[in-house]
């Protein structure tokens, strides 16, 4: 008696959390998680992992801990400081709820975010504007910022960027001196030693009608190329829509600040 009467008083005194409500956590999904992790749990490339099946008290502590910054990861910290603890609880109970993935399975969204239109611009160094730099001291690199006319002329206009924008990356290892350390030049960027790669965004008309709604950028894809200029294998769209996505009031561009200033 004297432990059903403790048991009452703890009831009364601390109810119990609320169950999770899994059609509201597959609701959520559908419109923030799906485009990388899929729709069932099942993610659209081998570097991001499937949460079909996983325990829901690891993935909502996993969220919790983004949302709080102690675990680490840009996209996933952007992504999971718009859920409520609510959102958090019942977004893990669906993924819970979902089967296993069977071996080499992916996600059905992979096609639309794996794919992109953008192509190689050839003759960009007679034809683009080189309107920025920066220095990367994490990886030790430096990059420089190319753009078309029309980018630059829509910034400069302070209009949104149009179909038909291409911005474009040099990516370059810095020159390192003798303790390892990059050289950096007079205008106190780093010495650019060797090229390792390019990227680049660029927008067409109808480029993002594959992208599903919850990573679209308008009708910007990305690509990132080898240095004799062909596509990168195993690249995901994914992870740079994720990124940019936040950026809708500045055309989805990081440095339209520096376009728009382009001499």
């Amino acid at each position: 008696m004297k432990k059903l009467l403790g048991l009452s008083v703890v009831l009364m005194i601390a109810p119990l959390a609320h169950a999770a409500d899994i059609e509201a956590g597959k609701a959520k999904v559908a419109t923030v998680c799906a485009a990388c992790h899929g729709a069932g749990g099942v993610s659209v490339s081998d570097t991001i992992p499937n949460l079909a099946a996983q325990r829901a008290g690891y993935l909502e502590a996993q969220l919790k801990a983004l949302k709080d910054g102690t675990r680490k990861n840009p996209i996933m910290n952007a992504i999971a400081a718009q859920l409520s603890p609510e959102d958090m609880a019942n977004v893990a109970a669906y993924f819970a709820a979902q089967p296993g993935a069977e071996k080499g399975a992916k996600s059905g969204f992979l096609p639309g975010v794996a794919r992109t239109h953008v192509s190689f611009p050839e003759g960009y160094k007679d034809t683009f504007t080189k309107y920025h730099t920066i220095n990367f001291p994490a990886t030790r690199q430096v990059r420089h910022y190319f753009a078309n006319q029309a980018a630059v002329q829509a910034a400069r206009e302070g209009k949104p960027l149009p179909a038909g924008s291409v911005l474009f990356v040099e990516v370059y290892a810095a020159k390192l001196d003798a303790d390892q350390k990059p050289v950096t030049g007079s205008d106190g960027f780093y010495v650019a030693d060797k090229l390792v790669a390019y990227t680049a965004m660029a927008s067409g008309a109808g480029w993002g009608k594959d992208v599903p709604d919850m990573l679209r950028n308008g009708d910007w894809n990305y690509a990132v190329f080898t240095t004799d200029k062909q596509h990168r294998p195993g690249v995901n769209q994914a992870e740079c829509f994720a990124c940019h996505k936040p950026l809708d009031s500045t055309s989805y561009v990081f440095t339209l600040k520096q376009l728009a200033g382009a001499k």
